[in-house]
């Protein structure tokens, strides 16, 4: 099984420069102005494909990426200069996350574990 996780946005060259960079991806190809996608350099990872749609995101995601770093401020203030913005720090059960949202306000989370 391979899996490929697509994400609707508004502004393809965007969000494929933000995930790019903040992932260790290369940009594979895009078709027209509505596709593109993006491969892990170290060829370990899910495929990401952008999506180019009309409407805004209005709501809080359904589903979100949780990126495992070893640290998880350095991580966030380099997302931050990548686009993205920080939000709340949570500690739960052991484990710390940062709420991140990328250049389009879409979730993520940055855990340490």
């Amino acid at each position: 099984m391979e899996l490929q996780v697509n994400l609707d946005c508004a502004d393809l060259e965007r969000m494929i420069a933000f995930y790019t960079a903040a992932f260790d991806y290369e940009h594979k190809w895009t078709a027209g102005d509505t596709y593109a996608s993006a491969l892990p350099r170290s060829g370990v990872g899910p495929k990401l494909v952008f999506q180019r749609v009309p409407e805004p995101k209005s709501t809080k995601n359904r589903m979100h990426l949780d990126v495992i770093v070893a640290d998880i401020e350095a991580e966030a203030a380099r997302y931050v200069g990548l686009g993205a913005t920080r939000g709340e720090k949570i500690s739960e059960y052991g484990c710390s996350w940062i709420v991140m949202f990328d250049p389009e306000g879409n979730e993520l989370c940055l855990c340490d574990s």
